[in-house]
């Protein structure tokens, strides 16, 4: 990993000529746009809220990016873009990150964003009475005093966060986090309307009541049929805005999405809207019109490591040994994807996980170690291991715990009953603990391990495998307080994935989308931010 002094320069770098990279429509000249600047995206399932300090998965993050903009945003290749902060410094320590907010920043009401704003926003995520299942992130982003107040220990108001002036945002950490102005890019740090909140309570991201900041607002939400937003002309770069309405369809099956784009009901798709059984055909027929490139995402399942028989590391390393993902990546998903033996992505910025022993193993030795460490659990074909498998409504996840199932049941004799859920219903069920195995997904909040690796430790609300690890713990606290923290990375790597199996990683994604000729603007990243104010439609 680069060392501090790197990683502070290059914090100064983005700073101070990320005034002359701004987030907007650059439309090369020449192009002629169309008329009617009107785009209707993909939007997977309907998201369980638009709360930014409460949302949790991506239907609900990939609106939120057009509704609400926080300090900063993400450049095509990983750049910090100035969002509603034109700047910030830092001191020496990379403790103290003071944002300088632009003056015509406002809400979607006329009013001014303000630092206040981002301090009521910050201290939402934390209290309690938010129930935010996201609220670890302010933990893990070092924020001072954030750890005591979601345990309850010390008043909000305590949080590290000041309003040094009405465009002066201050946050302390209690250690050294010389990447945490990437951690910004997250939702649940994006600024929150007070007044708003305070008058409409739970109702407030209703239609009729939601105030956002973004280059959108929200004109209707007609649940399970459309989300339609429009433009913000309050935005404060609102004048390099193009599209005029955006219209978001919850469609959960990747099939049901790809042919509505087919017939010219989406100009792009999410990022399930390839079909397996499709891609290499359409890279035949319509080349320009396929978008794959590398993300930050890890594809895993999770056990349940508090729930017998999953308690029992030789029930996981069987199961997880047994999963073929050469199979998976090659004849399953079949876009892109990388198998993967080791949790954290092998593109995430200054940390490269080293091969587990496993994946130095041929598929037949993982099976012949597998067979041999149930039978030692107590389970064999005479004697046959049986559990529910978890996955949310998707025919992506559904091809995928099929798959799976099969080879448990060929090589090991286990019975996994596929069970599927709504998108909200599942978050529920796996939240609070109540399955064996389910399917589970991560996209890095960050470009930097610990936004793979913290999702392990005990105190984490979004550990669903339930893992808890002193040892763990250990390494990642002193991970945090490190100035070069991948050796520690790597041990905590080795201990959760190939100690002890805490989940099975099954492949790293590819972001992968279909998108029509006519739609310019298109900027992918490692960690699939999009952002429609950057997008036009070309006259067709």
């Amino acid at each position: 990993m680069k060392n501090t002094k790197t990683l502070l320069a290059s914090a100064i770098l983005a700073a101070s000529f990320g005034a002359m990279q701004v987030h907007a429509a650059d439309v090369p000249a020449g192009v002629k746009l169309a008329k009617e600047q009107v785009l209707v995206k993909g939007g997977e399932g309907e998201p369980a809220t638009l709360d930014p300090q409460k949302i949790q998965g991506t239907p609900g993050s990939l609106r939120a990016r057009d509704l609400f903009e926080g300090l900063y945003s993400e450049g095509k290749d990983g750049t910090l873009v100035p969002g509603v902060a034109k700047d910030y410094t830092v001191n020496k320590d990379n403790t103290v990150y003071t944002f300088n907010l632009r003056h015509d920043a406002k809400w979607s009401d006329g009013t001014p964003v303000t630092a206040e704003d981002f301090v009521y926003g910050f201290q939402r995520l934390v209290n309690p009475q938010t129930a935010s299942v996201y609220s670890w992130y302010a933990a893990l982003a070092g924020i001072k005093n954030a750890q005591n107040i979601i345990d309850g220990k010390d008043k909000v108001s305590s949080l590290g966060v000041k309003a040094l002036d009405k465009y002066t945002f201050q946050v302390t950490l209690d250690h050294s986090v010389p990447y945490f102005v990437k951690m910004t890019l997250n939702s649940v740090l994006f600024p929150a309307p007070k007044k708003t909140i305070e008058k409409w309570g739970e109702a407030w991201t209703k239609p009729d009541h939601l105030v956002s900041n973004g280059a959108y607002k929200l004109d209707k939400w007609i649940v399970n049929e459309k989300m339609v937003l429009v433009r913000n002309h309050d935005y404060w770069n609102d004048k390099k805005t193009v599209i005029n309405k955006v219209t978001v369809l919850p469609i959960k099956d990747a099939s049901v999405e790809f042919s509505r784009y087919q017939a010219g009901d989406l100009d792009i798709t999410s990022n399930q809207g390839i079909p397996t059984n499709r891609y290499k055909s359409l890279l035949k027929s319509t080349p320009k019109e396929v978008k794959v490139s590398p993300a930050l995402a890890t594809y895993y399942y999770d056990f349940n490591n508090q729930k017998p028989p999953f308690n029992d590391v030789r029930v996981r390393k069987a199961l997880s040994y047994a999963i073929d993902r050469t199979i998976i990546t090659k004849y399953v998903t079949g876009v892109g994807e990388i198998p993967a033996y080791s949790f954290t992505p092998p593109d995430v910025d200054g940390f490269k996980a080293k091969e587990p022993a496993y994946e130095k193993w041929t598929q037949a030795e993982r099976n012949k170690k597998a067979q041999a460490l149930l039978k030692e659990a107590g389970y064999d074909k005479s004697h046959p291991l049986s559990f529910n498998l978890l996955y949310n409504t998707d025919e992506n996840h559904k091809k995928i715990a099929i798959a799976i199932a099969s080879m448990w049941k060929t090589t090991l004799g286990v019975n996994a009953k596929l069970e599927n859920q709504e998108w909200k219903t599942f978050l529920d069920t796996r939240n609070l603990g109540n399955f064996g195995v389910a399917r589970d997904g991560w996209f890095g909040d960050y470009n930097e391990a610990s936004t793979f690796l913290d999702l392990f430790k005990s105190t984490n609300t979004s550990n669903n495998a339930h893992y808890k690890s002193a040892a763990y713990d250990k390494l990642m606290a002193q991970a945090a307080k490190a100035n070069d923290p991948a050796p520690f990375y790597q041990k905590a790597e080795d201990l959760a994935i190939d100690q002890d199996m805490a989940v099975a990683p099954i492949f790293q994604y590819a972001t992968k989308r279909l998108l029509k000729t006519y739609v310019g603007g298109y900027k992918p990243n490692l960690e699939d931010y999009l952002y429609t104010r950057d997008m036009y439609i070309i006259a067709h």
